[in-house]
């Protein structure tokens, strides 16, 4: 058997690992499901009334930025988009784990991919993190979002959504095995969580004040919202498609290369 072979049948071996913990012990797994539908309601519900006549000076529900759209066509991309950063958490507090209870020590003697045990966590933390996509998409379909896109502009919504997911597992991973103890392994991940708000996701960049504006408008996940928000709604994505992918692309090498570097280290200081 091949070596890329036999790192497959490890990488599915440790992704089965870590999808029957996820089963044993749920709580992680349930956060990111249902974290993103809460902020949903919360959002849709209790503020939607406040910032939806915020962007455009109506009353009611609220529309987005002059596009007649209900407040809810305008925050569910953004939401949607918090949903894939949620299994951040999930994987660093799940590496660290494994890297302070001793198993990775004993994962090291067996003959095993030494790649294995960071695909695992990481694809593990992907698909439960793609399952709350898809629930807090439909939650959003039945309190009133109402997509506009084609079944190709669905998958490059979805595809775009896996790429973050997938880009900030790396990053969490490596969270985990810098972290010194589970509780700081768990907060490391946590500015990744609440950087939407600081982008598009609630308000339109242009009702913030000045500074905050041009961060608002220039960081990673602003281009993202704004990619999904004109993939689902038809408004089109114009630049910011490129810039969404060029992100996620980075953060997905920048994060391997670091999650790759912080593995090897923690085994030559043993």
């Amino acid at each position: 058997m091949s070596t890329a072979a036999l790192a497959l049948r490890d990488s599915r071996t440790m992704l089965r690992r870590v999808l029957l913990h996820a089963r044993r012990y749920p709580s992680l797994s349930l956060s990111v499901l249902i974290m993103p539908v809460t902020m949903l309601l919360l959002f849709t519900f209790a503020f939607g009334g406040a910032l939806g006549a915020g962007l455009t000076g109506g009353s009611g529900p609220g529309s987005a930025a002059g596009t007649g759209a209900d407040y809810i066509d305008y925050i569910a991309p953004g939401i949607m988009l918090m949903a894939a950063t949620a299994g951040s958490l999930s994987v660093a507090v799940g590496v660290c784990v494994d890297m302070t209870g001793g198993i990775v020590n004993r994962f090291r003697t067996m003959s095993i991919s030494r790649t294995a045990f960071l695909t695992g966590h990481v694809v593990g933390a992907v698909l439960q993190t793609m399952a709350g996509v898809v629930l807090v998409t439909v939650v959003a379909v039945l309190i009133g979002f109402r997509p506009d896109a084609s079944p190709l502009e669905w998958l490059a919504a979805l595809g775009l959504l896996t790429l973050v997911a997938l880009a900030l597992a790396w990053l969490s991973a490596g969270f985990g095995l810098v972290a010194r103890t589970v509780e700081s392994a768990s907060n490391m991940p946590m500015p990744l969580q609440f950087l939407p708000f600081l982008g598009s996701a609630v308000v339109t960049p242009e009702t913030m004040p000045a500074g905050l504006r041009w961060f608002a408008e220039h960081q990673p996940f602003t281009p993202v919202i704004e990619t999904l928000r004109g993939l689902l709604t038809g408004d089109g994505i114009g630049t910011d498609g490129p810039v969404a992918l060029a992100w996620c692309t980075g953060l997905v090498l920048v994060g391997h290369l670091w999650a790759r570097r912080a593995f090897h280290r923690s085994a030559a200081g043993r």
